[in-house]
């Protein structure tokens, strides 16, 4: 009885250290709180957050393939911040179909010149699957490629500040 206890000891011990790791490196490659201090920014970064603040991505996309206008695209992005080189979170709710989630989504973004970039390749989104894109935003404007498995296709809209939905 006594060995049944321990064994029991050491596997609630071990699970727990599991789920400390897999915790841990969530965060960790998420750049959940690691922002970078406000200060260290750029104009041009600092600009981009402020422009991002509460603002939405209000547009459309496209399906490769498939006639037709695109259909109504949204993002409400309540945040964004720089967690790293070249690393960028953004504090955002997608709504597709039936899917409408909140997450803190870290993407790799680069600058060319004045315009951002978002450049990511086979990033797994937690609940959403796996995405391939590149996007760009200029003034009040965005635009990019999208690929999701094996479809994609093109999104493009305005940035509206303000226009975050919280709901």
């Amino acid at each position: 009885m006594a060995l049944a206890k321990r064994f029991v000891g050491l596997v609630v011990i071990l699970v727990l250290m599991l789920v400390m790791f897999g915790v841990g490196w969530t965060v960790a490659k998420m750049g959940i709180g690691s922002a970078v201090a406000p200060a260290s920014l750029t104009d041009l970064e600092r600009q981009f957050t402020a422009q991002m603040k509460d603002a939405a991505l209000v547009g459309q996309f496209t399906i490769a393939g498939r006639e037709g206008t695109g259909r109504p695209d949204r993002y409400d992005i309540s945040s964004v911040q720089k967690v790293g080189d070249d690393r960028w979170q953004f504090n955002v709710r997608m709504r597709y179909a039936s899917v409408d989630v909140t997450l803190p989504i870290t993407v790799p973004m680069r600058w060319v010149g004045d315009t951002p970039v978002i450049a990511l390749t086979d990033l797994t989104v937690p609940t959403l699957g796996t995405f391939t894109a590149r996007v760009f935003f200029y003034g009040d404007r965005y635009a990019g490629t999208w690929q999701h498995g094996s479809v994609g296709g093109h999104m493009f809209g305005r940035i509206e500040k303000g226009n975050a939905q919280k709901n």
